[in-house]
């Protein structure tokens, strides 16, 4: 693909992120819905992740393998700092439990904390793809 439409591509995802943010906001805020915003807000932190490879031409099936990917080219070589590498481990452990566990509850605190750290990374993501074009 030429590097013109990785970048399209790459804004993209970076708007659905932040389209996905503001669903997970709205949620959380007007319909009082933990379950539902902590999903939308893995999935806002999700598509951002999707943003940044989207630039080499990569893409996964899996969430683990996008995530992997990320920790390994991204966190891990210092791109993007270690604190929001943990931060994203603890969104998708929490979206999981959120979605698949019927014993867990989850709390506003929590759920707060799972949209924070979406509008942290898409910050970061938008610094990263500015310098990239």
């Amino acid at each position: 693909m030429e590097k013109e439409t990785l970048e399209a591509f790459s804004k993209y995802r970076l708007e659905k992120a932040k389209e996905t943010l503001n669903t997970a906001e709205f949620i959380l805020k007007e319909l009082k819905d933990f379950t539902g915003a902590n999903n939308r807000a893995y999935y806002a932190i999700f598509y951002a992740i999707r943003a940044v490879i989207a630039l080499e031409n990569k893409d996964f099936k899996r969430h683990k393998d996008v995530i992997a990917y990320f920790n390994k080219e991204y966190i891990n070589t210092g791109i993007f700092p270690r604190n929001i590498g943990r931060k994203i481990a603890q969104a998708q452990r929490i979206r999981e439990d959120s979605d698949y566990d019927d014993e867990y509850e989850p709390s506003y605190e929590k759920t707060q904390s799972q949209i924070d750290t979406a509008k942290e990374l898409i910050k970061l993501v938008e610094g990263y793809l500015k310098k990239q074009g």
